[in-house]
Formats: structure tokens, sequence, C-alpha cells
């Protein structure tokens, strides 16, 4: 338990860290920039303060370290010379002059326990290692991860290359994935959580804790901070509304007609 207690510690100090720089830059898009980057901290302070550190929990970090990087320098890309994100820009406007300590606690504090609690398959693997182990739930846990990655990159990938065409501007994204589902990123995002809490459930003595990751990613993704405040921008928007209607919410399906 003192590796966890530590590792949360080192977040915490990183995630304060991120809070005063929003503060002097005034722009809480700071918090997304670091959001990747605050898994690799919270896993490599497990690593740090772990008495005993095996083989294949440091393998676990691998596609962590590909994923964070990658997520990390396209948001930072993506936000490089805007203003603050319109999320962002809409509580500080509601905020008021609670402004600072409401940014505090509710965009770095809570988002540094959600990151503690979703990086738990890594997390559970270096400090609680189990006896036994399953090269199986391994090996099977980072195949599904690859694919959710491929998900992820691609359609972020398809996404931007339909945004920078100043012809799509107020156009919805349709071909790609995201003719078979209107957030393939997201559902890629969801797929790496499940791959690597199904590879870490085979090395670690906790294995069903590791469900708490995928099942929190999932439920934020389809129900708080992901599909619904992307989608309420468009509603109304005759082509959302007739896009929508045949295409699946979440999971890669074929179009309906």
């Amino acid at each position: 338990m003192a590796v966890l207690l530590s590792a949360l510690g080192v977040l915490a100090l990183y995630m304060s860290s991120l809070f005063v720089v929003a503060l002097v830059r005034k722009n809480n898009g700071i918090a997304d920039v670091g959001y990747g980057i605050a898994f690799l901290v919270v896993s490599a302070a497990a690593v740090y303060f772990s008495p005993a550190v095996s083989v294949s929990s440091l393998l676990l970090c691998v596609p962590l370290f590909v994923w964070a990087f990658r997520l990390a320098f396209r948001i930072y890309r993506k936000n490089r010379g805007k203003p603050e994100d319109f999320r962002y820009k809409a509580w500080r406007d509601a905020w008021g002059t609670t402004f600072v300590w409401r940014s505090f606690l509710q965009v770095y504090m809570l988002q540094g326990v959600v990151i503690f609690l979703v990086a738990l398959p890594i997390t559970l693997a270096v400090a609680f290692p189990s006896a036994v182990f399953s090269s199986a739930m391994l090996w099977g846990g980072l195949l599904i991860w690859v694919i959710g990655f491929l998900f992820e990159a691609v359609g972020d990938a398809q996404l931007d290359r339909f945004i920078r065409n100043p012809e799509n501007k107020g156009k919805i994204m349709q071909s790609g994935l995201w003719k078979f589902s209107r957030h393939p990123n997201y559902f890629g995002e969801s797929m790496m959580w499940w791959g690597l809490a199904i590879a870490s459930a085979g090395m670690t003595t906790y294995p069903f804790v590791v469900c708490v990751s995928p099942l929190l990613i999932t439920f934020l993704l389809l129900k708080v901070s992901g599909v619904p405040m992307l989608e309420k921008r468009w509603e109304g928007n005759p082509e959302w509304e007739s896009y929508k209607a045949k295409t699946s919410v979440f999971v890669p399906l074929p179009p309906r007609r």
C-alpha cells in the first residue's frame, strides 16, 4: 500500500504543478496536454518506490508510454496558439471569483483521482505482483491494446485531416472509421484500457480491482466528459441528426439504413 500512496503523492504534486502553470498562462487547456503524461508520472513513481519490479510489469509500461506521448503531442499541436478550450472558458465565465480554487479541485485534483484509478492496471501490477503469471492474458491483453490504439490513432488522424481542409468547415466527419462509429477514437481509448486491465489481471494479486480502470474510463467517455459534451455542440444540426440516426455511437457497426 505504501507504494500506491507514494505514487499518489507524486501524482498530486504533478497535478499541482500543472495548475500553477495554467494560472500563469491563464489557460486550463494545459490540463489536457498534461493528462497523458500524468499516467507516466504515477506509473514511474510506482516503479521507483516498489522494492521489486518484474519484467512483465515493466512491459506494460511500454504501451502506456507510446499512448501518453502520442496523446500529449497531438493535443499540444492542436491547442498551440489557440484560445482556451470552450469547456474551460465556459467554466471560467460561470465560476467567477471562485474560479481559482474550483479549478484546482475540480479540474486538477479530481482529474488526478481519475488518473490514479485508471492507471491501476499498471500500478497494481508493479506494487502487488502475483506469484502466478499468465502469459496468455498478458499477450491477449496487449493484442487488444494494439487494436484499440489503432482505432484511436487512425480515427484521430482522419478527423485532423478532415478538419484541416477548409472546405469541410461546419461539416460532419462521416468517412473512414467515422462511417461506422460516431466516436471511433473513444472506442479505441476504451479498448486500450480493457487490454491493459486483462494483461495486468494475469500478473497481480488483485485481478478484479484492475477492472475499475476500464469500467471508469468507459463510463466517463460514454456518459460524462466524452460523448455527451461533444455531441451537445451539434444538436439541431440537420447533417448531424442524419448522421446520428444511422451511425453507432461507440462500437463500430455497419451504418443503419
